[in-house]
């Protein structure tokens, strides 16, 4: 795939260029801000763009609205966001519109080489790829508000890898059941989170994200 890499710490950025180039990947440019970025994504067109949060000048949010103005200009480009904590509202914003494409990542996830990957690859092919942990804490901050209160342990295990974007499958390998189990788990908790006529993988990834956001 044809990458873009934002990030601000140069030790980072050039073991993730070394990375990427290792897994015979393009690299089309390397930046350290937010105006760099959208000026090398108008010039490259990549396939990816991955971004930390938090840039130059400010460290604040230079990195999310720089990723937000390329989904907006380009919603072909997939983007992966990085961030060294779980920033509900920059995730929450990142999470309210289309999620084909789109991931969240905290750093420590990209010191295992192999779950980072497997993230960007999903990304990349129009999948979703959220941190297990960004995830909890959504979920923890909507654990008193109806439907989801009424989910059973089990179909708040199944949401949980939903909304981290992965398939029946792979959630069926995690918990180690059959996959029409988690079928089954997957159409009662779209009834009871009023979800059920949502149809498709993205489709559900964005509905569940919606929800949490609500």
């Amino acid at each position: 795939m044809r990458v873009i890499l934002a990030e601000d710490s140069t030790l980072l950025r050039e073991g993730l260029v070394r990375l990427l180039v290792e897994e015979g990947h393009e690299v089309l440019a390397a930046v350290g801000d937010g105006v760099a970025l959208v000026e090398a994504v108008a010039e490259h067109d990549p396939d990816v763009v991955v971004v930390d949060v938090r840039m130059p000048p400010t460290h604040t949010d230079e990195g999310l609205r720089a990723a937000l103005e390329i989904r907006r200009s380009r919603p072909r480009v997939r983007l992966l966001v990085l961030s060294q904590y779980v920033e509900k509202k920059y995730a929450a914003e990142l999470m309210s519109g289309d999620v084909e494409g789109v991931g969240y990542l905290l750093k420590d996830r990209v010191a295992q080489v192999a779950d980072f990957l497997d993230a960007l690859e999903r990304v990349a092919a129009g999948g979703a790829a959220f941190d297990p942990e960004v995830v909890r804490q959504l979920l923890a901050r909507t654990s008193q508000v109806d439907p989801l209160a009424r989910l059973t342990p089990r179909e708040r295990e199944v949401l949980e890898r939903m909304a981290q974007g992965l398939t029946n499958a792979s959630i069926a390998q995690q918990l180690h059941v059959s996959q029409s189990a988690v079928e089954k788990h997957v159409n009662a908790l779209f009834d009871k989170l009023r979800l059920s006529h949502a149809a498709g993988y993205s489709r559900r990834v964005l509905a569940v994200l919606r929800f949490l956001e609500s």
